[in-house]
């Protein structure tokens, strides 16, 4: 039995990708994974075909002997190999000190896919201290305007596979959690600008924030947004607007990233909170 990314496949699993591979000699190993996934029903809940999971599943299965996959028949240029830097964006960085209240209505755009992207980039390359890094699975991008004037920005992307204590407080078996993960969004930046000072505005824009995410995120990609998570490193803040804001400390993780094999922390301590 081989198991990728959660999905097990079974003996039957691989006659069937054999039989498959046999019945379409020509075909290239991007057709196969297609085919596969309209075989399988393998989609995701926008109903596009998780064909690059697929291939990277039949890769695996080519690279462990289980198949054998036909030759490449081109190598496309992959944009995510030499990623470039975001450019830096000139915006107005005049020192906006002032009263929530002086500055509402706050204006959220969600801007991925937009021409306004490449701005969000700029914004978390250059003033979040941990940079832009492309996100993967499902997403979105919002940045925060107060009277056409950039202040804040927010990245959500696909959650984490397994953190312990956020399954714990759910209650999630393993079984569940493959069922549901996909109803989990996780709040991968959350910058607010540094020359914008104003009391209060990191928990208002997070009690904001979700109402319209649920919304955006059903029509994007067709399946609803049942909770939210995030990681706040513990060397760094408090975690007190999430607080302020009624996220819920969930607890902290191990330290050691998805990949660990060593069972010993390599990175800082990150605090879990949910909402």
């Amino acid at each position: 039995m081989f198991t990728y990314r959660g999905r097990v496949v079974t003996d039957k699993d691989i006659i069937f990708i054999k039989e498959l591979i046999a019945q379409n000699p020509d075909a290239s190993r991007r057709a196969l994974s297609r085919k596969l996934c309209i075989a399988w029903n393998w989609v995701q809940a926008n109903g596009a075909l998780r064909d690059m999971v697929c291939r990277g599943m039949m890769l695996e299965l080519h690279r462990a002997g289980f198949i054998r996959l036909p030759d490449k028949k081109c190598n496309p240029h992959n944009p995510f190999v030499e990623r470039r830097k975001p450019k830096k964006i000139q915006i107005n960085q005049t020192l906006l000190e002032t009263k929530l209240a002086k500055i509402r209505p706050l204006e959220f755009c969600q801007v991925r896919r937009s021409p306004h992207e490449k701005m969000f980039n700029s914004l978390i390359e250059y003033y979040h201290y941990l940079g832009y890094c492309h996100p993967v699975g499902e997403q979105l991008k919002y940045i925060v305007y107060t009277d056409g004037r950039p202040i804040a920005c927010f990245a959500w992307s696909s959650a984490a596979r397994h953190i312990g204590c956020r399954d714990r407080f759910i209650g999630w078996d393993a079984k569940t959690r493959k069922k549901n993960l996909h109803l989990l969004a996780y709040n991968t930046r959350f910058l607010i600008l540094p020359w914008v000072r104003v009391p209060h505005l990191a928990s208002h824009l997070l009690g904001h924030m979700i109402k319209i995410l649920a919304l955006d995120w059903r029509k994007i990609y067709n399946h609803p947004i049942w909770y939210l998570e995030t990681f706040v490193d513990k060397t760094r803040f408090a975690g007190t607007c999430y607080k302020a804001a009624n996220w819920k400390y969930l607890g902290d993780t191990t330290g050691r990233g998805k990949n660990d094999q060593t069972f010993k922390p390599n990175r800082s301590i990150k605090a879990v909170w949910g909402q």
